[in-house]
């Protein structure tokens, strides 16, 4: 599995119905695209759940890095960096995938929580115990699917949740709306550790 991001962040009194009217027009494109497991349609608005922006960020996890390829290369990413301009695109690798108590159920929220791997815990140590929290994260209730991603080229590990609730319960990161999934591939999302 690996995930992949990029934010458009957009100006503070930006019209943020532009973007929902965005993917209610083209969200369905990507719903049978081979390879991806899951892409989350996000959005942050500047004073809601504490954000300080105006943000368009989809995060997707990727069953095939043919797939996310063919994504990235083939014209599908071109039109958002077309109306948007060129993102810098995040990649991580995958540690930990589990679905959710409320896997069946719309995500209306989701939940990214960044953090450095720490200097001095062994490397083997630090990616158990993202296995164990995205296990116990996604046994919450309310939890649609829970991943555990990392970073090498930054050390930075990076917990991505989707929630059936609009505005989850002890959330510890940044909160974004939902506002299309599209999961052609996600059954086939190798389940637990990524090793």
């Amino acid at each position: 599995m690996h995930a992949m991001q990029y934010e458009f962040t957009l100006p503070a009194d930006y019209a943020m119905d532009v973007v929902r009217e965005r993917v209610a027009r083209t969200g369905h494109l990507l719903d049978d695209w081979p390879g991806l497991g899951a892409k989350a349609y996000l959005m942050r608005e500047r004073g809601v759940h504490g954000s300080p922006v105006n943000q368009y960020a989809p995060f997707y996890l990727w069953r095939t890095v043919t797939g996310m390829n063919s994504f990235l290369w083939e014209g599908a990413f071109q039109r958002p960096a077309d109306d948007f301009g060129r993102p810098a695109v995040r990649q991580w690798t995958g540690l930990a995938y589990e679905e959710g108590g409320a896997g069946d159920s719309p995500a209306r929220a989701a939940v990214r929580h960044r953090r450095a791997v720490p200097e001095g815990v062994p490397l083997a140590e630090a990616a158990a115990e993202a296995v164990r929290e995205t296990a116990l994260l996604a046994a919450r209730g309310g939890v649609v699917l829970a991943a555990a991603v990392v970073d090498t080229s930054r050390w930075e590990l990076v917990r991505f949740s989707l929630h059936a609730e609009e505005a989850p319960d002890e959330v510890d990161g940044e909160v974004f709306q939902v506002l299309h999934v599209s999961a052609p591939e996600r059954a086939r999302l190798p389940r637990g550790r990524q090793w």
